[in-house]
């Protein structure tokens, strides 16, 4: 609830979906609300906010405020100075939103974090750039299943155009080396209909073992493409090797 709501308070970048409100009467009872307290951002019917205890004020810099805040009925009064991180957990502690929005998600080895908005493998963080655990946690929501392209950059990068750049093939080949570290680089594959999925096959099987190897000089390839613009193109040599099985 908000005239005009800074970008760091945006939970959109956290996977939550944000519905603006400019008045009391555009809120839903029931659904967790966000209200901006600064000056000039504050809506000046906020007084009228009926379920207060699914509202979290944000920008009252002010402790005597915040406490007064709190005894008139909000679920929380926090600071401009609040990290998103921090924002995105105390909104989950309202009563059962909990239940709605999930911390974790689970994908073999993996655990992706919402709150640390990173991936956790073998007792370590792996250190995800937030757009890659964006990245990850969108394929994460439908395992074995195609995204594609269009779907990724509307809901990640928040575009409904294809952009000129090949920031999504990048991102795809870094996380793919960062999981690679684990012995993971199999579990984001490339679908032969074009866009991601997450592998849901043992990596022991061999279709899954010759995703990998293609997935690794997918990453290879797009890794290299800036250093070597300004060479000639090289002829690719691929070689066969007899399998015995």
């Amino acid at each position: 609830m908000s005239t005009s709501p800074p970008g760091r308070w945006d939970l959109r970048l956290l996977d939550w979906r944000m519905t603006p409100a400019f008045r009391a009467d555009d809120t839903i009872a029931g659904q967790p609300l966000l209200v901006d307290w600064r000056i000039g951002g504050r809506c000046p019917d906020w007084k009228l906010v009926a379920d207060r205890k699914c509202a979290v004020i944000v920008g009252a810099d002010d402790a005597d405020t915040r406490a007064s805040l709190l005894e008139q009925g909000f679920a929380d009064a926090l600071s401009s100075q609040v990290a998103m991180v921090e924002l995105g957990a105390r909104m989950l502690k309202l009563e059962g939103l909990g239940e709605m929005i999930p911390q974790y998600r689970i994908i073999g080895p993996v655990r992706l974090d919402l709150f640390y908005r990173d991936a956790y493998v073998d007792g370590r963080w792996i250190g995800l750039h937030p757009r890659e655990f964006a990245l990850m946690w969108r394929l994460a929501a439908d395992p074995g299943q195609r995204v594609d392209k269009p779907a990724l950059l509307k809901d990640v990068w928040r575009l409904r155009h294809e952009p000129e750049t090949n920031s999504l093939e990048v991102h795809v080949s870094r996380l793919r080396a960062k999981l690679a570290v684990s012995g993971l680089g199999w579990l984001v594959q490339t679908h032969p209909d074009g866009g991601y999925f997450i592998c849901t096959e043992a990596r022991s099987t061999f279709p899954a073992f010759a995703r990998e190897r293609r997935s690794m000089l997918d990453t290879a390839t797009t890794m290299s493409q800036g250093r070597r613009s300004n060479q000639p193109n090289l002829a690719e040599c691929h070689v066969q090797r007899t399998r015995n099985d």
